[in-house]
């Protein structure tokens, strides 16, 4: 690796470049799933801007291989809800559950507090409550519904949109608390590593090619808009259980809305 004593040349610009994302898809891929690459630690801010300029590509990684468990139970003979099952539950181990434990907590904080701080303080409680539990069934009755005759396209791009949903919410929205883990990753985000990441996004849907995914997708993020500025109406600004209640919903509206095109 070049060090700062090197003279600048393309060579090592290169090589500067090529770690930067090295590392950054190390922790992009570490704090989004369970597995076991790269290195990251709450805390450490270096290269986060560039980690979450890849968040839709770890997407990618995502939906790859949960779409490859439902072909797999599909070879296997499974039958569509089996296989939709065994898909849900290979989704929900690869993220470790770290946006739909977001889910219940945005859920419980948003729709049971009176005041925007004591919203803040339920979404802080590592208990879960009613409506939590009512929002993480209602999200993954839907993505198992859709997953049973969704496309292989849509299994694999409505992880990159919600991961996408993530990063421009942490880059158009304030963020609620003083300090936290979604603060970190809301003051890294840069112009840049939201251009990057939308070009991710952007790239995946012109490969599909398809206009059902298209719209699908506009249907995901124009209501992950509308439900962040719901969600700063009732605190000041959005926080990390926040950001992973709109993947979450974006995900399941993703490939809702891949289905209903064809329906129409």
């Amino acid at each position: 690796m070049p060090t700062d004593n090197q003279p600048v040349t393309p060579l090592n610009v290169f090589r500067r470049a090529l770690s930067r994302l090295g590392r950054g898809w190390g922790i992009a891929l570490r704090f989004l799933t369970v597995a076991p690459w790269g290195r990251w630690q709450p805390g450490d801010e270096t290269h986060l801007g560039c980690a979450a300029a890849l968040f839709p590509w770890v997407g990618a990684f995502v939906g790859g291989a949960v779409a490859a468990t439902r072909w797999g139970a599909l070879r296997l003979h499974s039958s569509p809800p089996v296989a939709a099952a065994l898909t849900l539950t290979a989704w929900v181990l690869l993220t470790g559950g770290l946006h739909l434990d977001g889910l219940m907590d945005a859920a419980d904080g948003l729709l049971g507090g009176q005041t925007p701080a004591q919203r803040l303080e339920i979404m802080h409680d590592e208990r879960v409550g009613a409506f939590g539990v009512l929002a993480a069934a209602l999200v993954l009755l839907l993505k198992y519904s859709a997953l049973q005759s969704t496309s292989t396209a849509a299994v694999i791009l409505a992880p990159m949109v919600g991961r996408w949903v993530l990063v421009a919410a942490m880059g158009l929205f304030p963020y609620a608390r003083e300090q936290g883990l979604g603060g970190m990753w809301h003051a890294q985000i840069t112009r840049r590593s939201l251009f990057a990441a939308t070009l991710a996004a952007l790239a995946g849907l012109v490969t599909a090619g398809s206009l059902a995914l298209w719209t699908a997708a506009a249907l995901s993020v124009a209501t992950a808009a509308a439900l962040a500025m719901a969600a700063q109406r009732r605190i000041p600004g959005l926080t990390g259980d926040v950001y992973g209640a709109l993947a979450e919903i974006s995900e399941a509206l993703f490939l809702l809305g891949s289905l209903w095109w064809h329906a129409l």
